[in-house]
């Protein structure tokens, strides 16, 4: 007999007239939330196929009437997106290795070595998370200002270290592991450098690729912090969108839809390539050993 792995609701729950009802709305609600999920990113993709006297008509139609593919080639000229493609993933990648090796050394140390007031400080980062962001965007400003890194993407590399929820997520994750394969590494003479790289790292892969997803969704969406600090040739693909698309008084609507289509694809594609890290991550890093 072939064993059918059981869901949420069985079929003998289904056989309850409140049950069945209940789990009816239920899909209508999850089709409900899926369909306007979608609206928007369906509009914005045939609005870039359509003529811009077709995008301006009133009552506007959600399909078009004649398909101008040229569109998209027109968006992609209008503005150098691999330019400021190439800035985004510079700092994403800066990003991810200031994560790995700051954030994730601090977060070994606060889990697996012993040091005065060690509990002090995780309360102390445990604390930041409930100070807005917006409360220290100045003062991180006039310190990168006086650091002269205005206008490099140290601006960005420098406050990637300084994330708090990344380091609690590690330093939960590192709890969940086995004390005693870091016991057996340091009785074969490692040093706690290479505990990290041989043995926590490794193991931490999970968790990492949870990281490594907020932080290029955070390179990919953030314009304002980039406008501050960053400007011309080193703006992010996000910034430059905001400043030359968005904020432009003589570009057609349709050209506008194309290049904003053009550039919510690949953090969708990610996304949906990549869920199952983020569920996996921030499960594995809720749980304790």
């Amino acid at each position: 007999m072939k064993n059918v792995e059981r869901g949420i609701v069985s079929s003998y729950d289904m056989k309850k007239p409140l049950n069945k009802a209940v789990y009816i709305l239920m899909c209508v609600v999850v089709a409900i939330m899926c369909v306007s999920m979608l609206y928007p990113i369906a509009t914005a993709l045939f609005n870039g196929l359509k003529a811009n006297v077709e995008v301006n008509s009133f009552p506007p139609h959600f399909l078009p009437q004649e398909w101008h593919f040229d569109n998209y080639k027109k968006g992609w000229s209008f503005i150098d997106l691999p330019l400021y493609l190439r800035n985004t993933m510079l700092i994403f990648v800066g990003n991810m290795v200031v994560t790995v090796v700051v954030i994730g050394f601090a977060a070994f140390s606060l889990s697996r070595l012993d040091w005065p007031y060690r509990k002090a400080v995780y309360y102390f980062f445990l604390a930041t998370l409930f100070i807005p962001p917006t409360t220290y965007i100045i003062p991180n400003f006039i310190n990168l200002r006086d650091l002269h890194l205005m206008n490099t993407f140290w601006a960005f590399w420098l406050p990637a270290g300084a994330n708090a929820f990344y380091l609690l997520l590690l330093k939960s994750f590192f709890d969940g592991i086995n004390q005693e394969l870091f016991e057996a590494f340091r009785v074969d003479g490692a040093s706690e450098p290479r505990v990290f790289w041989q043995l926590a790292f490794p193991l931490s892969v999970p968790i990492f690729a949870t990281l490594a997803i907020f932080v290029f969704a955070t390179s990919w969406n953030d314009w304002f912090w980039p406008s501050m600090v960053m400007g011309g040739e080193h703006y992010p693909l996000a910034t430059a969108i905001k400043k030359f698309v968005i904020d432009a008084r003589r570009l057609d609507l349709n050209i506008r839809f194309a290049i904003l289509t053009m550039i919510m694809i690949p953090p969708i594609v990610i996304f949906l390539v990549f869920q199952r890290f983020i569920v996996r991550g921030l499960h594995l890093g809720g749980v304790k050993g």
